[in-house]
């Protein structure tokens, strides 16, 4: 799938056009690849199979930004910060990538609610 932020992804300012290639059987973990520089990804997870309690509400003003219907449920993905032997792998919930699962469009968005952290350990 392509996908196409609305607004380049913070610190990746001359990335705008990506492929989510899927890198599990259970599609679960994906790499976010920049489509002019593969070199340059991403790894993210489906937030709900690490993390059952992550409902985040995604505003009004992101659904209309990514051309979501009342009814369209959006793709969200975690972005991924992966471990060593002396820190863990996390991810970032309170900035999750929000896509339209029709168009391919998308945006990474920093939630109101401050009760999702920034590094939540993975596992």
């Amino acid at each position: 799938m392509l996908v196409h932020p609305v607004a380049a992804l913070p610190g990746l300012p001359d990335h705008l056009e990506y492929s989510l290639d899927t890198l599990d059987d259970d599609g679960t973990l994906f790499a976010l690849r920049s489509a002019s520089d593969p070199g340059v990804r991403l790894f993210v997870v489906r937030p709900g199979v690490f993390f059952a309690d992550y409902t985040p509400k995604v505003d009004a003003e992101t659904r209309r930004a990514i051309g979501l219907g009342e009814g369209d449920e959006p793709l969200l993905l975690v972005v991924v910060h992966p471990g060593d032997s002396t820190t863990p792998t996390t991810a970032n919930l309170l900035a999750p990538v929000v896509v339209n699962l029709t168009t391919g469009a998308a945006t990474q968005v920093v939630l109101d609610d401050s009760q999702w952290p920034l590094r939540a350990p993975l596992g």
